[in-house]
């Protein structure tokens, strides 16, 4: 198998210097999570495109290595190619005739060339000539040079022939670790996790800090859609998660402050300890998901005073957008049911909350504020790697056990619909049903009380997590499938 990457167009104009940087990172970042796959992949990397290169062995791995590159931010697009010695225009076409003959039957098609190189031939001249063989020997439907059903596509670079397969669309953005890193306050609703894709995607490295109102549930629904948004997205470089127990700040602000000033409160507090932690992490930044006047809190007069509480630089990524535009990414980047099905927790609500705070009636609140208690919960908090994340399931979980044969239990692969798709788990012998873990806690009630069930996810963070859940909950048929080899 042999991959072709093209760089984001913004690399590509860039200065020398930084250019180098640049694709040398989105080289390493490759390599890898590439290795993570198979270390007999390799990737190489040149002034115009990365070549990544995967043995006859690892083909069973295919689609695993079109999810990382699609993944990837810096990627503007690659291809799945064939690559052959360039030889005169027989054999350009005899080339590319052994790849697309049998898929033009019945079709209109044309051909496209792009070339790289000295060459004593002009790419017109190629395209006229395999598309005239191609039309003549094959059972398509015809040359039709606007909009056919294919389009067959070459590049010619140098001494060698590349006859695209496939091309995919990459992420775009920057290689992820060619910008300075930030830290992002999540809930785990659509719009921060929403803006923390945003800056994944603009190459910067970002951290999760998560205010815990409360509840327990709220905190694991978000540690599990921060997990999944950097393995998905972040995985070449590790990143904290952090939590910040908030239920006494909540109370104080209950007790303390004016009810129409709880939410401009609460944020400030927020950003107090946010600009506390980043200054330990050496973070120049902190990414809220607000956008314009989508609750009280967010007119530009409130957002003016909360941001005045810090030195530290706020960015807000979905400022100007639409709710219906932040739920269509969270869709499309995977994230939408985590929201959904995100457990709430309201710990301040406002009967009338103001939208117009004043700047001297809220620093007036906040004198009746105990700020011992701030410092109390900055002092308490839990600072994670986030691969490691969920694995911390308190000292009053329950034991989980796993099991390395499935046995006559059935399996349930709880992973998120997309990976599911792209490598399904089958087993011999052994009966396997799909429940997103999003879903698990209310599907779990109807299944069989009389049968045993084993959960399974790639890494076994996530199953693990869920069944202990589940145990705590009263369940005693539930444990994990922890295959002593990776399913492929």
């Amino acid at each position: 198998m042999h991959f072709v990457v093209k760089f984001f167009p913004e690399i590509t104009i860039k200065s020398n210097p930084v250019r180098k940087r640049m694709s040398r990172q989105l080289a390493d970042n490759l390599r890898k999570l590439l290795r993570a796959l198979d270390d007999r992949i390799q990737v190489r990397k040149d002034w115009e495109k990365i070549d990544v290169i995967a043995p006859d062995a690892v083909a069973h791995l295919s689609d695993r290595i079109e999810e990382v590159l699609s993944h990837t931010p810096g990627i503007a697009n690659f291809a799945r190619v064939q690559q052959f010695p360039l030889g005169d225009m027989d054999d350009m076409y005899q080339k590319t005739l052994s790849v697309w003959g049998d898929k033009l039957k019945g079709k209109t098609f044309c051909v496209r060339v792009k070339r790289t190189g000295k060459h004593d031939f002009q790419s017109l001249e190629v395209e006229q000539y395999v598309g005239g063989g191609l039309n003549q020997n094959t059972e398509a439907a015809g040359v039709k040079l606007k909009n056919p059903d294919i389009t067959v596509k070459l590049e010619i670079r140098h001494d060698k022939l590349n006859v695209i397969e496939q091309l995919h669309q990459g992420l775009g953005g920057f290689p992820l670790g060619t910008q300075d890193p930030v830290i992002s306050l999540v809930s785990g609703g659509f719009d921060s996790t929403v803006a923390s894709y945003l800056t994944i995607k603009r190459g910067i490295r970002t951290h999760y800090l998560f205010f815990n109102l409360g509840g327990r549930q709220h905190e694991l629904g978000v540690k599990e859609v921060a997990f999944y948004l950097w393995e998905k997205y972040g995985a070449s470089h590790r990143v904290k998660f952090i939590t910040v127990p908030f239920d006494e700040v909540v109370a104080e602000i209950l007790e303390r402050i004016d009810d129409s000033y709880m939410g401009v409160t609460l944020k400030r507090m927020m950003l107090r300890a946010g600009s506390v932690i980043a200054k330990e992490l050496d973070v120049d930044a902190l990414v809220t998901g607000e956008a314009i006047a989508q609750v009280s809190s967010q007119t530009l007069k409130n957002l003016s005073v909360i941001d005045s509480v810090t030195d530290t630089l706020v960015l807000r990524p979905l400022i100007t957008s639409d709710k219906t535009d932040i739920i269509r990414t969270a869709r499309e980047i995977g994230t939408e049911e985590f929201a959904a099905n995100m457990p709430e927790y309201c710990g301040v609500i406002s009967v009338k909350p103001t939208t117009r705070a004043k700047m001297e009636k809220v620093q007036h609140e906040e004198t009746r504020f105990d700020f011992t208690v701030l410092d109390r919960a900055i002092g308490n908090r839990v600072m994670q790697n986030i691969d490691e994340v969920m694995e911390d399931l308190g000292e009053d979980a329950p034991a989980v056990e796993e099991f390395a044969e499935p046995g006559n239990a059935i399996v349930i692969d709880i992973r998120h619909p997309t990976e599911e798709e792209v490598n399904p788990l089958e087993l011999d012998n052994t009966s396997v049903e799909t429940i997103p873990f999003y879903r698990l806690s209310t599907a779990f009630k109807s299944l069989d009380k009389d049968k045993q069930y084993l959960l399974y996810c790639a890494r076994g963070v996530m199953s693990k997590l869920h069944a202990s859940h589940l145990l705590d909950e009263g369940y005693k048929n539930v444990g994990v499938y922890r295959p002593e080899k990776p399913q492929h």
